[in-house]
């Protein structure tokens, strides 16, 4: 009795670990059968699209074509009336001077017959007066009329070729891809931003340029955010925990034309965009508050994040932006740009304890003391960025701290790496900068 328990209890767990198999497998197949249904409505849905696309550019072509004929039809016919109005008027001005000589022609015959046959009395005088004015009329002298070789005779020479060529050219227009030569390839979420990346997916395609376009998925338009040799890109001011669509495509090499768009994709962000703190007298911000420009007041300190939205494993940017004069303020050894733990007013320089910073002058600052690695001087259109993550938690620290995070700060290609051992656990970090002169102008991101 116990074998036989035994053997059903094993034939009982084969027979649930058959089952749990057969619901993974339909699972899979029924995973499978939703990608086949997606691929499916995307070849139908792109095809449709693409079958809207041609009849609207080519009805677009037709009317063009139509409309740049009629056009060249007008300007041919007015040029046949201004040709022929202006080779008219000369004959008609030869036509009122014939006329004219044969009404006078007509009144003087008329004045001979008369005088030849009138009384003897007044013959005379009538003949001396007819005599007289067919000298001054000068009965020898006529008019000149052109032949019709000297006049013009207007035609119209029609090349037949034309047909050819737009016969040969249009056969050739246009083209009907199965899949474009680029894809999006990742997008990572940024704090007010996402970074997009794409990738060739056409061996045989030579890129020139990059065309990045999004739009919110409410809207109707896609707009160009980046046209490029690059391919990745930063969008900055995405609204948080708002869907985007993103489709990539490329230009070849020495081409004019744009290959077609990649499959449009989903990116979000669920990260709130960085914001400098508003109210700081040294200070002016952009509208989005993503832009500090260190004005000519004589006011000095610190200009903080609004809030600890820094987070370990995240990249933190700065960026020296141009202003109106493209230079950057005078330097000073105090300036810092960096994250620390807690806002400190009163403090002229993040050159202090709980911070991490990098001077103008390239100089880096841990805790407030200077390391002897030192980072390319920032200047003008420099990026600074920072990395941090958790290396040790735990009271095991020799330096008295109980929690270190291994910072990477990067400025022209440079980097400097070191622990930065903190008294209390920390992953959400402010953000901060700080210039003596004005002129200093940061975006960060």
């Amino acid at each position: 009795p116990m074998e036989a328990e035994a053997e059903a209890r094993l034939l009982l767990q084969e027979a649930r670990e058959s089952i749990e198999a057969a619901r993974s497998y339909r699972r899979e197949l029924e995973q499978r059968l939703r990608g086949l249904q997606q691929a499916r409505q995307q070849i139908r849905e792109s095809a449709t699209l693409t079958r809207d696309v041609l009849e609207q550019h080519f009805n677009d072509l037709k009317g063009t074509l139509k409309k740049l004929l009629d056009e060249r039809l007008m300007s041919l016919l007015q040029e046949v009336d201004a040709i022929e109005q202006e080779s008219i008027k000369p004959l008609d001005e030869c036509q009122k001077l014939i006329e004219h000589g044969v009404s006078t022609a007509n009144d003087l015959l008329r004045e001979g017959e008369s005088a030849v046959h009138g009384d003897v009395g007044q013959q005379n005088e009538k003949l001396c007066s007819f005599t007289k004015k067919a000298l001054h009329i000068q009965l020898d002298s006529l008019p000149e009329v052109p032949s019709l070789v000297d006049v013009p005779c207007l035609s119209a020479q029609l090349d037949d070729s034309l047909l050819t060529i737009l016969k040969n050219q249009i056969f050739r227009h246009g083209t009907v891809a199965s899949c474009p030569p680029v894809q999006l390839e990742e997008f990572v979420e940024k704090p007010g931003g996402i970074l997009v990346r794409w990738c060739k997916v056409d061996d045989d395609f030579i890129p020139q340029d990059y065309r990045l376009q999004y739009r919110k998925s409410t809207a109707s338009h896609f707009e160009d955010v980046y046209v490029g040799s690059e391919m990745e890109f930063m969008v900055l001011h995405i609204d948080p925990k708002v869907d985007y669509q993103f489709r990539v495509c490329a230009r070849g090499d020495g081409r004019q034309e744009w290959s077609p768009w990649s499959v449009p994709q989903i990116g979000r962000t669920t990260l709130v965009p960085h914001e400098w703190t508003a109210g700081l007298e040294g200070y002016s911000l952009s509208s989005r508050r993503n832009i500090a420009l260190r004005n000519d007041s004589q006011s000095c300190g610190v200009l903080y994040s609004k809030a600890p939205t820094y987070y370990c494993g995240q990249t933190l940017t700065f960026r020296q932006v141009l202003s109106g004069i493209e230079t950057v303020g005078q330097p000073d050894r105090r300036d810092s740009l960096g994250v620390c733990v807690e806002q400190q007013n009163g403090c002229d320089s993040l050159q202090r304890d709980k911070a991490v910073c990098i001077s103008t002058n390239g100089a880096v600052f841990v805790n407030g003391k200077e390391m002897t690695n030192q980072l390319p001087a920032v200047t003008s259109g420099s990026t600074v960025t920072f990395d941090m993550e958790v290396v040790q938690l735990g009271p095991s620290s020799n330096e008295g701290g109980n929690f270190k995070l291994r910072v990477t700060i990067s400025s022209n290609n440079r980097e400097v790496v070191f622990d930065w051992v903190l008294d209390q656990f920390c992953v959400s970090l402010y953000f901060g900068c700080s210039f003596l002169y004005p002129g200093w102008k940061v975006l960060v991101f």
